[in-house]
């Protein structure tokens, strides 16, 4: 097949999914190319060594990537970003009537950035059937500085349209399902394909010296959280879980964000020692930092919008064989609470959390190994990439209306071996 795929972020950025999966598609004998922008996240600038232009292709065998220009800064604030997510589509439409207007399928990796550029490119390319990979609902993203909801509202619409739209949905997270319905998906059209992760770079570790040194102080129990540290996570909930145990664990931040000052300050105000914060590390340290602490934190606020949906640090985790603590609801908590990957307790609720925290603590190390390697069993088993590249696959096949072969000898062949 000539598979497109449309995608605000791409590699080198750190976007694995439509990266690898763009990979792995060509490996598989398609011919695939990737409509993007120039790399600029997180920090919201061009990556040095990269100029943004019109004309600019790469090539390898069965795939190019094809990078028009958009308005960078789009961290700075809803006003910037909605800048950001316009100008991309802008630049996109007209780069897709000719490069991808012969594509047999249409892949997108549907974030709230991509949601204009989605719109403007499905009318362009009317008869291209698309997949969407849904990552997010959450219209609010776009919110405009003013704080009316004039964006938030357009921005709801254009999904509205883009999902009835669609010929296959796929969605992140099992209840995220009944969201796309919702907002006007066919419900036939949509199917679960869970996330995968970077497995070249998170599988289990040894940890070494540095890494102990960075995350270690004692033998107490440590608690990390690695990733932003934002509006959806509520950090706030964990920092005041760990100042009422301040001698039995550590709460180690490992990243930055919008709230960063704010937990920062309340951390201070707290006097909670031991609660520390460590600048972003690059994603290969990573694996050898989960190895140095005990448990990975998850965190999501108690939001409708967020309780469909299963954020990446989870699957990171998972197959690192690192055990959680989960202060989140819906499709988080029961994943972790199926997989008996770890600790669950109800988000925004500090004290529930200080419980778990505690309970963590006096879990044995063998009882939390084991917790690592179930987590890691559920992994490869729903979440893995072969796995997942087989039912995008399958989906765009089908969205094209061929017959699955190659895709359905795969998935069968994995239900085997499960």
């Amino acid at each position: 097949m000539k598979i497109g795929i449309l995608s605000y972020h791409f590699p080198p950025e750190p976007a694995f999914i439509p990266g690898s999966l763009a990979e792995e598609l060509a490996a598989r004998g398609h011919e695939v190319r990737v409509l993007t922008g120039f790399p600029d996240y997180p920090g919201g600038h061009v990556y040095p060594g990269w100029r943004q232009r019109w004309h600019h292709e790469t090539h390898s065998r069965r795939l190019t990537v094809r990078r028009v220009p958009r308005i960078s800064g789009g961290a700075a604030s809803p006003g910037a970003r909605m800048a950001s997510y316009l100008s991309f589509a802008g630049s996109a439409s007209l780069a897709a009537r000719r490069f991808l207007a012969d594509v047999d399928a249409l892949y997108v990796f549907q974030l709230p950035a991509t949601t204009f550029a989605t719109a403007a490119v499905l009318r362009l390319l009317a008869r291209v059937p698309v997949v969407l990979h849904v990552q997010d609902v959450w219209a609010r993203d776009g919110v405009d500085a003013a704080g009316d909801g004039r964006w938030s509202a357009r921005m709801g619409a254009a999904m509205t349209r883009i999902y009835r739209s669609a010929a296959r949905v796929a969605v992140a997270a099992p209840s995220m399902r009944d969201l796309v319905v919702a907002a006007g998906a066919d419900p036939g059209r949509v199917h679960l394909v869970l996330n995968w992760t970077d497995e070249r770079i998170f599988y289990p570790a040894t940890p070494g010296a540095a890494a102990r040194q960075m995350v270690r102080r004692d033998r107490r129990c440590v608690v990390m959280h690695a990733g932003t540290i934002g509006p959806r996570q509520g950090l706030e909930t964990a920092v005041r879980a760990a100042a009422a145990l301040d001698r039995t664990m550590d709460l180690v931040l490992v990243g930055s964000g919008a709230d960063e000052r704010r937990v920062r300050g309340l951390a201070a105000d707290l006097k909670a020692e031991n609660v520390r914060f460590l600048d972003r590390r690059s994603p290969v340290d990573m694996p050898e930092l989960y190895a140095a602490a005990d448990y990975q934190l998850i965190m999501l606020r108690d939001l409708p919008e967020l309780r469909g949906m299963v954020p990446g640090k989870l699957q990171a985790a998972l197959s690192c064989a690192a055990p959680v603590v989960a202060s989140a609801g819906g499709d988080t908590a029961d994943l972790v609470e199926r997989a008996r990957a770890g600790l669950s307790c109800p988000p925004e609720d500090w004290a529930a959390l200080a419980d778990r925290f505690w309970l963590a603590a006096t879990i044995p190390p063998p009882a939390r190994t084991e917790m690592g390697r179930r987590g890691r069993q559920t992994y490869l088993r729903e979440m893995s990439l072969p796995d997942g590249v087989d039912r995008i696959e399958r989906l765009l096949h089908e969205a094209a209306g061929r017959v699955p072969q190659a895709a359905g000898r795969r998935e069968e062949t994995s239900r085997k071996g499960r």
